[in-house]
């Protein structure tokens, strides 16, 4: 369009004016507050929630990057997923190489890496740059269902599984380094902070006080007390110190469910130990404040059973994956 060919308004045009009425008025008041009341951000995430799709089956595990920058997850599809936490969260890379499901992943300590556990029976050592697997370990004659790694100092990794067997791994081996016999099926493990003990739950309850099946262990991030989550539908922390009174259970959570299903629902501790979070079959993400046991947050979303949720390591975020195959990242206060 030209700009010096456009026809001048003569001197006398009028310009139509509406003048607003009073409901008007009123309405726009009303929607600029209704704006306003909107919560602020509480993070750097693109938007206080986001979905994240991709994966092809149940997803077991899930969990973020020590520096904060990336997440990975795993489950039925046997593939590991790593995803960007920030922007529109893509997905970066697809990993594959076990032949039967992952149940359990972690990023050692600098990041670098990847361990997993699998139903294929052997453990994985994944380098996430190259995407490639570095080491399979095998020695577990049936489904390994969980696996963790040391804190510090040399890498080493515990595991347990449907043979009755926990197992330490020094990852530089191919062979476990030690194998300890259970009376039945071990489905979760946890190292203590030093990595001298290993702390392991299965359908014989050995942490005593819980009356089920124990699916999930998490250390706090001080070393002091031990998270168990059970098929009794209650979550438990343990004093795990040395010097602990003989009742080491010192506080019992409630709210969340485990069903027919029978998956094994992790928990987790937010970086200061004021917080914990657990999946649970109702499909529900819960919350718990760990000084009042008040549930925080009962948060929806999921169509299918929430089997892990994490907290972000620097930000007001957790991230949770679902049966339904799809996990979800969203802030909090």
């Amino acid at each position: 369009m030209v700009i010096e060919n456009k026809r001048k308004a003569e001197e006398s045009a009028l310009v139509p004016s509406h003048k607003k009425s009073k409901n008007e008025v009123a309405l726009k008041n009303k929607n600029l507050s209704v704006l306003q009341a909107a919560p602020a951000r509480t993070s750097n995430l693109f938007a206080p929630i986001m979905l994240l799709e991709g994966h092809e089956g149940e997803i077991f595990t899930v969990e973020f990057h020590p520096e904060g920058q990336y997440l990975a997850s795993s489950g039925f599809d046997r593939k590991i997923y790593l995803w960007s936490v920030y922007g529109e969260c893509e997905n970066i890379s697809v990993v594959a190489g076990h032949t039967g499901a992952v149940t359990e992943l972690h990023f050692t300590p600098d990041g670098s890496h990847i361990f997993t556990s699998s139903t294929d029976n052997t453990l994985g050592l994944w380098d996430i740059v190259t995407g490639q697997r570095i080491k399979k370990y095998k020695g577990h004659t049936t489904f390994v269902n969980s696996v963790q790694g040391a804190r510090r100092g040399p890498q080493i990794m515990c595991s347990g599984g449907d043979d009755n067997t926990v197992k330490i791994w020094d990852t530089r081996k191919k062979l476990a380094v030690a194998s300890m016999n259970t009376t039945f099926q071990t489905t979760a493990v946890s190292f203590n902070d030093t990595a001298e003990q290993v702390f392991s739950g299965g359908i014989d309850n050995e942490i005593k006080g819980h009356v089920d099946t124990i699916t999930g262990l998490a250390l706090s991030n001080d070393g002091s007390y031990l998270l168990s989550n059970s098929m009794d539908n209650s979550l438990r922390i343990w004093d795990v110190r040395p010097y602990a009174p003989m009742e080491r259970c010192v506080k019992v959570f409630t709210g969340h469910q485990h069903n027919f299903e029978k998956n094994l629902l992790r928990c987790s501790w937010s970086p200061d130990g004021s917080k914990i979070t657990s999946g649970s079959a109702d499909r529900f993400v819960y919350i718990w404040d760990t000084t009042s046991r008040r549930m925080l947050y009962k948060l929806p979303g999921h169509n299918g059973s929430v089997n892990d949720v994490k907290f972000h390591p620097n930000e007001p975020i957790v991230v949770s994956g679902s049966s339904d195959k799809q996990i979800y990242m969203g802030e909090i206060d």
